[in-house]
């Protein structure tokens, strides 16, 4: 292989991985509103776009660790709750109680586990985002 096709095939690779990751982000920002609405967090925050602000948002009473990924604590209660920056320091919001995470549903359990991680994914993106723009300051100066 010369070296201009080498390069050939690692541009194409390189487009297609990033075709792909937008395709799963446009796919994901759906279904994330869905479970916005489904999982009615309205209710303690204004609008979809509310959810951005916070710092992160976590769930407690069951793991999001990869070797025990979706495994319960039992006598635990699960909530969703929001990180916020509240005059300067961090605090925790509940933006949804569920109960005791034994006594709630299997499936409403899984939608939950999906509506953290799909909303971290697309964090991500924005942080991405947020610091691509920030590099641009390097490139006026140079």
């Amino acid at each position: 292989m010369t070296p201009m096709s080498d390069a050939l095939k690692r541009l194409k690779e390189l487009t297609s991985k990033i075709s792909s990751y937008e395709l799963t982000r446009k796919e994901n920002f759906k279904r994330l509103q869905e479970l916005f609405k489904k999982l009615e967090l309205e209710k303690k925050t204004n609008d979809f776009q509310t959810l951005f602000e916070y710092k992160a948002i976590n769930l407690s009473a069951v793991s999001l660790q990869k070797e025990n990924f979706g495994e319960i604590q039992e006598g635990k209660y699960l909530q969703l709750l929001a990180i916020a920056k509240v005059e300067g320091k961090s605090k925790n919001i509940s933006l949804a109680y569920f109960g005791r995470v034994e006594n709630v549903p299997k499936g409403l359990r899984e939608e939950i586990i999906e509506f953290v991680i799909r909303y971290r994914f697309e964090k991500s993106f924005l942080n991405l985002e947020h610091y691509h723009e920030l590099l641009e300051n390097f490139k006026k100066n140079a």
